[in-house]
This record gives structure tokens, C-alpha cells and sequence, in this order.
């Protein structure tokens, strides 16, 4: 016990020790009258009390130390051990629990999104192309097959933040019977059919150069263990893989190549009339103002994404909310648009 700062001295009594005290105690209650046998007994039964708290306590507190070990050695043999290491002498710091790994958390399959077609806002022709390359093999594979052509393995969405791109992914996966994945490897092949999606792809894929620092080398080795599984996918499985970028020209050449990327689908920001459809479709469900015309922020010149959209409109409720007021006016709007129009514009200055 000396981990927890007990000192514990064993001494074994005998059988006639024990006896000898019991004897010693009996006769001196014998020759004392009753009040003094009275007193040191109930003294005698203080200090058994006593005695009894105290143990109770130890145990408690032993009972707690075994727990803590436990946990210790389970978390200790957990598979795979991840660790933590000082950043310039690599000396071990503290061992982490497995849900500390990015990776590890990232494996599992999602629920299937209750996004739909109609809840994204214009983009005709994306949603055409995303059908025809990842919703159509899976639903009607037989029809390619009749045909004579492989459809496409891969699809990348590629175009400013805010486009659409993620929605348009939940949107295709929620028509489907597929899996939604968002890593790929042996988890996609198990869940078959699957869809497997990978945002900001350009964190990973990058054009490879001489790697200077260990994480270089290892951005590079994620990116060849991309392209291997990407390559163990057959173009005739229930696997498709949906990759969304912000920078595709900063993309590897190899993973861009035929074959894996099948589908290149660019997603810029939306036209006077995808704009007018994003407007009604994110507004349906609120309560506008008479006054409100929406055809007026249509036409305003300023480049909005669709999440600028949302955002303006977001805001505006939430002006009409601060006012106390059930209906969204034309002064929301405006003050909305203040809000977010000068940002965004700063941002899509950044990837024109």
C-alpha cells in the first residue's frame, strides 16, 4: 500500500495471546463493581466504533485506487496507443485516449443527410452531373452496363467557399441507398454501396515537392495512400468517391488524372437567376414583410455565394428577432446586407 501512502505493519496474534487478553479483561470486569465495568466497556466500544470508521474509510479509499488502476491499465493496452511527445527532445509526455486521434473518430459512417434536391437553390446543371456520375451508377448501374461505358470513379466539385458543394453531396447521398462516408479506405469496401466524401481535399493532395520537414513527408505518404485505394475501387463498384475543393489548381496531377477523377464539376458563384431561386428557396419557410422585395437584392451587382445568401437572410431574422418583432422587413434586409456583403467580397477577391 505504500503507492497511497499507507503504512501497514502486520502482526500476527496467536491463540494464546488472545486468550491471555480476553482472561486479563474478564477478570478485572470480575473484581470492579458494575459502574466501572459500565464505563471501560462502553470505552472498549468507542474504540471498536472508531476502529470500524476508520477501516470503512480505507476501503473506500482502496476501492477508488483500484478503479483508477484499472482505467490506467485499459487505457494504457488500448489499441492503437496514441501518445504525445515534446515537441523538440520527442520524450513521451502522457499517453492520450484513442478518441484524441483525428483519424481514428473520422472512421465511422455517418447517418444519411436530410438534405434534398429541392432544398438547394438553383444549380441545374451541377445537380444534372452529380446525378448522372455518382446517383445514377448506383441506382441504375444496368443502364451504363446496356450502354457499353464505365461510369465515372470519381467526381471532384471544385469552386469558391459557400458555393454549394457540401450541400449538393448531402443532397446526392440522401437520394440513395448508399453509405455516407467521410474517409476513405476498407470501411467503404464493408458498407458497400457507399459514398465516400472528402472536403478540402487540398489539405492532403497537394502537387508533391522534396519534403523538407517530417510533416511534408507525411502529407505526401496520405496522399499515395489516396491514390492506392483510390485505385482499388473498381470503375463497375458500388463505391464513389466525391471530393470538394476551394483550390483545385493547387491539386496533385496524379489524383486529377482519368480514371480516378472521372468528373470534374465547377461550382461558381450563382448567376441573377440562381440567385432569384436561391433567395425564394432559403425565405420559403419565413415570415417577410409585405414590403419586402426580394427581386431588388437579386439585382444588386455585388458577388454572393450561396451561403452569402443564407447569411443575409439569417441575419435578417435575427435583426427582426432583436426588434421584438414577428415579421422581417426591408430595414432587416438592408442592415443584413451591410453586415455581410463588404466581408464576402473580400473573400471571393481571395480565389478569383
Amino acid at each position: 500500500m505504500d503507492e497511497i501512502g499507507i503504512e501497514i505493519q502486520k502482526v500476527e496474534p496467536t491463540f494464546g495471546s488472545v486468550v491471555t487478553e480476553k482472561t486479563a479483561l474478564y477478570q478485572e470486569l470480575q473484581e470492579e463493581d458494575l459502574y466501572t465495568k459500565y464505563k471501560k466497556l462502553s470505552r472498549h466500544l468507542e474504540l471498536l466504533e472508531i476502529q470500524e470508521s476508520y477501516i470503512k474509510d480505507e476501503q473506500a479509499n482502496l476501492k477508488r485506487e483500484l478503479i483508477r488502476a484499472q482505467e490506467e491499465v485499459k487505457r494504457i493496452q488500448s489499441v492503437p496507443l496514441v501518445i504525445a511527445l515534446h515537441r523538440h527532445s520527442n520524450a513521451l509526455v502522457d499517453i492520450l485516449p484513442p478518441e484524441a486521434d483525428s483519424s481514428i473518430s473520422m472512421l465511422g459512417k455517418e447517418e444519411k443527410p436530410d438534405v434534398s434536391y429541392q432544398d438547394v437553390g438553383g444549380m441545374d446543371s451541377q445537380k444534372q452531373e452529380i446525378r448522372e456520375a455518382v446517383e445514377l451508377p448506383l441506382t441504375h448501374f444496368d443502364l451504363y452496363k446496356k450502354i457499353g461505358i464505365d461510369p465515372p470513379r470519381g467526381v471532384l466539385l471544385y469552386g469558391p467557399p459557400g458555393t454549394g458543394k457540401t450541400m449538393l453531396v448531402k443532397a446526392v447521398a440522401h437520394h440513395t441507398t448508399a453509405s455516407f462516408i467521410r474517409v476513405v479506405g476498407s470501411d467503404a469496401r464493408e458498407n458497400s454501396p457507399a459514398i465516400i466524401f472528402i472536403d478540402e481535399i487540398d489539405a492532403i493532395a497537394t502537387k508533391r515537392f522534396d519534403a523538407q520537414t517530417g510533416a511534408d513527408r507525411e502529407v505526401q505518404r496520405i496522399l499515395l495512400e489516396l491514390l492506392n485505394q483510390m485505385d482499388g475501387f473498381d470503375q463497375g463498384s458500388n463505391v464513389k468517391v466525391i471530393m470538394a475543393t476551394n483550390r483545385a489548381d493547387t491539386l496533385d496531377p496524379a489524383l486529377l488524372r482519368p480514371g480516378r477523377l472521372d468528373r470534374k464539376i465547377e461550382f461558381p458563384l450563382p448567376s441573377r437567376r440562381e440567385k432569384r431561386l436561391i433567395f425564394q428557396t432559403v425565405t420559403s419557410k419565413m415570415n417577410l414583410g409585405p414590403d419586402v422585395d426580394l427581386e431588388d437584392y437579386v439585382s444588386r451587382p455585388d458577388r454572393l455565394s450561396s451561403a452569402d445568401i443564407a447569411s443575409i437572410v439569417q441575419a435578417a431574422g435575427l435583426q427582426a428577432v432583436r426588434k421584438n418583432r414577428y415579421v422581417i422587413l426591408p430595414v432587416d434586409f438592408e442592415e443584413a446586407w451591410k453586415q455581410t456583403v463588404k466581408r464576402s467580397d473580400e473573400t471571393h477577391e481571395f480565389y478569383r
